[in-house]
């Protein structure tokens, strides 16, 4: 069970080096793998890494989600004052 958690997450850490992922997949494989990690480390301490893991893992990718989405907030609120800005300066 250990082996395979191991595996798992280097699994996992692998894909965050992949080229032409989205910023959005990027963003939501970070926290899957944070949240899977962190998970495990809880779950262990409890007995069950495995389990500790997945949830970690789900909570993570939600999380990840979470950050995309604030950061496409923050995105278009810039080009909307940027764009604010060139037309109230008559370019």
């Amino acid at each position: 069970m250990k082996r395979t958690l191991i595996s798992a997450l280097a699994g996992a850490v692998l894909l965050l080096g992949c080229a032409g992922m989205s910023d959005t997949q990027q963003r939501a494989t970070t926290g899957t793998v944070i949240g899977a990690s962190g998970g495990a480390i809880v779950g262990a301490i409890a007995g069950d890494a495995g389990t500790g893991a997945l949830i970690g893992a789900g909570v993570g990718l939600l999380g990840g989600l979470l950050v995309d989405q604030q950061e496409k907030q923050k995105q278009q609120a810039y080009q909307q004052g940027y764009k604010a800005g060139q037309t109230s300066s008559g370019k």
